[in-house]
């Protein structure tokens, strides 16, 4: 059987391992010491011997995005932007029918990058031209929500209609905002853990999955949902909108943005709940929390 044939199995911490130890041997690379790093739209391994990072997409569909993420961090390179590096290798493959990437492991020095770091590079992406062969698609905010939606088993029938009502709903009223801002090509998951302090200090963008041409309040809109949740102080969030000029909790499109935030918040985690009993808390909290625009978000980092 043809390995982008393989029967596809639900897109679990044990699945991804099995996909990235077949992924590994066919490129030559050892991944007896792969640690997981993150389980949420890809699995995310460290091969720390062989100083690579290994993505695992959940399947086939998403092929398209796994290409782009390639020819970003090109881009990316060739601009002067510092960010990931594929490695060596060729990709992407499918492997189990998912996309596999490989990338030069960054070295973290220890520090954390703060949301300051993360306006300056917005910023400096924001305002590059973007290359008439770029292969940029027009952002979807709402990519990958309805099939979460669709495909879960966590839902009860009432809280599915809820959730695709809720969708509908926040459609419409992003299909009506107007953008002071000029469009761009933009991150599309611009949060702070998309960022690496190197070993020398300097701060690299990673995770081009979601990379697209659009209105940079989208990417402005993550860092300041999460102010409201509670995730950074009043100060740092100032520092953020400071460093790149533009506060977009002043927009009056803005909370559309942050319910449209915290729906995909919601629905990511929604995937893993099986994982864990924590995280099948978390998610409860958080879809309680989308009832009612105005209660407080307690909700936990993942």
């Amino acid at each position: 059987m043809n390995e982008s044939q393989t029967t596809i199995l639900p897109f679990t911490s044990s699945a991804a391992r099995e996909t990235l130890d077949a992924a590994c041997r066919k490129v030559g690379l050892h991944a007896e010491d792969a640690a997981l790093l993150r389980l949420g739209e890809n699995a995310i391994f460290q091969l720390s011997t062989e100083k690579v990072i290994v993505r695992i997409a959940r399947s086939a569909e998403v092929l398209p995005d796994a290409r782009k993420e390639v020819a970003v961090a090109e881009w990316l390179r060739e601009s002067g932007l510092p960010a990931a590096e594929p490695a060596d290798y060729e990709q992407p493959l499918i492997i189990q029918g998912r996309p596999v990437t490989f990338w030069r492991l960054i070295e973290n020095n220890g520090d954390k990058a703060s949301v300051r770091d993360l306006a300056r590079i917005l910023r400096q992406l924001h305002n590059l031209p973007v290359p008439s062969d770029l292969p940029l698609p027009d952002f979807d905010i709402f990519g990958r929500v309805s099939e979460r939606i669709a495909k879960t088993e966590a839902l009860s029938d009432q809280d599915h209609e809820f959730l695709t009502a809720r969708l509908i709903e926040l459609r419409e009223k992003y299909e009506s905002l107007r953008y002071p801002l000029t469009p761009c090509a933009v991150h599309g998951d611009a949060h702070q853990q998309n960022l690496i302090v190197a070993l020398d200090g300097t701060v690299l963008l990673i995770d081009f999955e979601r990379f697209a041409f659009g209105p940079p309040e989208t990417d402005l809109a993550v860092t300041a949902t999460e102010r409201l949740i509670g995730w950074h102080t009043a100060g740092e969030y100032e520092s953020f909108a400071d460093a790149y000029g533009f506060d977009v909790i002043s927009w009056e499109g803005f909370p559309v943005l942050r319910s449209i935030n915290e729906l995909k918040m919601t629905t990511w985690l929604m995937q893993n709940v099986n994982e864990s009993e924590r995280v099948a808390q978390e998610f409860r909290m958080r879809f309680a929390s989308l009832h009612d625009d105005e209660a407080p978000r307690s909700w936990t980092p993942f």
